[in-house]
C-alpha cells in the first residue's frame, strides 16, 4: 500500500493527537510526529511492525480487532497501556475503520495521553477538599477550645481548694485530658509557623531522615537511594521539609512490618504544572515502598485530618505534611497498589514560573 501521501501530510504532523494507521493485520502503516514522540519510535522503524510492539494493552487490541470485524468505530476512555519502554500511561483512544477506496480494512487509531490532565484534576480535588476541611475544623476548634479553657481553669481552681490528694488525682485527669484535646485540635489546624526560607540541599534532608530512621528500624528494612547529583539547592524551610519526609518515611517503615524496601529517589521535572501554575523546573522526591499498599477506600482521603490506616495513628501526619508543602507552593500525591506505594513530593525550584 502506497503511503506517500500520508507521509507528506504536514497537517497530520501538526496535530497534538497521536495518529496511527493500521492495516488488516494490525501492523503499522503510518504514524504522525505526535505518535512518534508518544511511543518513542520513529515511523521508519515502526512501519510494518505489529501495533502490539508499540503498546501493550489487551483492552486496546480487543477493540482494534472488534473494529475490524464489525467495521464499527470503537472508543476507550482512561485506559492504562504499557509502552515498549516499560512506562505505563493513561490514554483515551478512538478507533475508526477507514472507508476510503484505497484504504479498505485499515484502521485509524487516535490516541490522547491524559495523565497530566487526570493528575491536575486530582490535585485540584485534594486542594479544594483540604481547604474545605480546614475551614470546617477552624470553626469547630473555636467552639471546642473556649469551653476546654474554662474546664481546665475550673479544674485548677477546684484543685487549689482540695486537701485530699486522692481527689486531686481526678482534677489532674481533667486538666491532662483538656490539654490533650487542645493539642489534638491544634494539630488538626496544622502548623502555625510560616516557612523560614534558607538554602536547602534535598539530599542532605533525605540522608538526615534516613539516619534518624535507620537507628530504629529492623535490619531487614533496607533503603535504596537513587539520587540525581545535578539537582541544585533551593530556598525552603529545612525543618519543615525534614518533618514532611520523616512523616512519609515513618509511615513506610510502619507498613513494612519489619521487612521490605524503601526507595528514596530524586529527579528534576521540566515545564511541570503544580496547583494550576506551570514551573520551568520542579524537584520531584519519591519515597516508595514494597509494602501491602494503601487500602483503596483511604486513597482519596489520605491527606485529610483524622484519617489513618494505622490503629494507633492520629491521622494528622499527612494532613500537616500536605499543608507544609502547599506553603512551599508544592504538593504531595500518592499512587498505591499492593506491593508498590509511592509518595511524590513536588517542589518548584524557582519563584518565577513559566507562562500557562
Amino acid at each position: 500500500m502506497d503511503n506517500t501521501s500520508l507521509k507528506k501530510s504536514d497537517l497530520l504532523d501538526t496535530l497534538t493527537c497521536s495518529i496511527v494507521v493500521l492495516d488488516a493485520g494490525l501492523a503499522v502503516v503510518y504514524m504522525n510526529q505526535s505518535a512518534e514522540i508518544l511511543f518513542g519510535q520513529s515511523q521508519q522503524r515502526a512501519v510494518g511492525e505489529p501495533v502490539a510492539l508499540l503498546l501493550r494493552s489487551k483492552e486496546v487490541l480487543e477493540h482494534l480487532e472488534l473494529a475490524l470485524s464489525l467495521s464499527d468505530p470503537q472508543s476507550i476512555r482512561e485506559c492504562i497501556i504499557e509502552l515498549a519502554t516499560g512506562e505505563a500511561i493513561t490514554i483515551d483512544c478512538v478507533i475508526t475503520p477507514i472507508t476510503l477506496r484505497d484504504w479498505k480494512n485499515h484502521l485509524l487509531l487516535e490516541v490522547h495521553r491524559i495523565d497530566r490532565k487526570l493528575r491536575i484534576v486530582r490535585e485540584e480535588q485534594v486542594i479544594h477538599q483540604q481547604k474545605a476541611v480546614h475551614e470546617l475544623v477552624r470553626g469547630i476548634a473555636h467552639e471546642i477550645k473556649n469551653p476546654l479553657g474554662g474546664l481546665r481553669g475550673a479544674a485548677q481552681l477546684l484543685e487549689s481548694e482540695l486537701d485530699n490528694p486522692e481527689l486531686k488525682e481526678y482534677t489532674q485527669i481533667i486538666i491532662s485530658e483538656a490539654d490533650r484535646l487542645k493539642h489534638l485540635v491544634d494539630g488538626m489546624l496544622g502548623p502555625s509557623r510560616l516557612p523560614h526560607p534558607e538554602s536547602v540541599n534535598i539530599h542532605e534532608v533525605l540522608e538526615h531522615v534516613r539516619h534518624l530512621v535507620s537507628a530504629e528500624v529492623p535490619a531487614d528494612v533496607q533503603f535504596i537511594r537513587d539520587y540525581d547529583p545535578s539537582l541544585p539547592e533551593f530556598q525552603g524551610d529545612r525543618n519543615q521539609l525534614v518533618q514532611v519526609v520523616l512523616n512519609i518515611v515513618n509511615n513506610a517503615t510502619r507498613v513494612l512490618a519489619g521487612s521490605g524496601l524503601i526507595m528514596l529517589r530524586t529527579r528534576i521535572l521540566r515545564q511541570f504544572t503544580i496547583q494550576q501554575t506551570r514551573y520551568r523546573h520542579v524537584l520531584k522526591v519519591e519515597i516508595c515502598d514494597n509494602g501491602p499498599g494503601v487500602p483503596e477506600h483511604l486513597q482519596d482521603k489520605l491527606f485529610l485530618p483524622m484519617v489513618s490506616g494505622h490503629p494507633e495513628g492520629s491521622g494528622l501526619g499527612l494532613a500537616i505534611a500536605q499543608t507544609l508543602m502547599r506553603r512551599h507552593n508544592g504538593l504531595i500525591h500518592c499512587e498505591s497498589v499492593p506491593g508498590h506505594t509511592c509518595f511524590s513530593i513536588l517542589i518548584p525550584l524557582e519563584e518565577d514560573h513559566a507562562a500557562h
